[in-house]
């Protein structure tokens, strides 16, 4: 039978919601995975919109005159090599410790994973009350939430 302490061991996946409101995807999301890249971590990238994918990875070759984001669209080949993965879903061959989630894709798993960042566009009031939805499922599950939204200087800050 399982204690107190193996339930909260076993729930090992963080919830990051991030805000945008000052700054667009493209903007936030090369910056996070070379964040993520850097911590030595893998990412998965999740979205359900194909043109989407398709969009970014373009934009993560090309983001910056001086750097790329080195990674991949799931099912072109050598998906477990890419150290970020762009999918429909949460198969995870790369084995990434993080997962983006966009376009209102929710976690499939969220134990499979230590940390899940939520990104919603916070001019679009339906993406606003899906992200408020999965942060009261998750705390209620006991889970790990923090709540990030950009200063008017364009820092990211934990508020909740």
């Amino acid at each position: 039978m399982m204690g107190q302490d193996d339930v909260e061991k076993a729930m090992t996946g963080e919830l990051w919601f991030y805000h945008l409101e000052r700054s667009s995807l493209d903007q936030v999301l090369p910056e996070l995975l070379e964040k993520t890249l850097a911590r030595g971590w893998r990412a998965l990238v999740r979205s359900p919109d194909a043109r989407r994918r398709e969009a970014l990875d373009q934009w993560l070759w090309s983001w910056r005159d001086d750097s790329f984001t080195p990674h991949g669209q799931a099912g072109g080949g050598h998906d477990e090599r890419q150290p970020v993965l762009l999918a429909e879903d949460e198969t995870n061959p790369n084995k990434a410790q993080c997962l983006f989630l966009l376009d209102g894709a929710e976690p499939e798993n969220p134990d499979a994973f230590e940390r899940m960042i939520v990104m919603f566009d916070g001019h679009d009031e339906m993406a606003v009350q899906d992200a408020r939805q999965l942060w009261k499922k998750a705390s209620g599950e006991g889970r790990t939430v923090s709540y990030w939204r950009q200063s008017p200087e364009g820092r990211w800050e934990k508020k909740a």
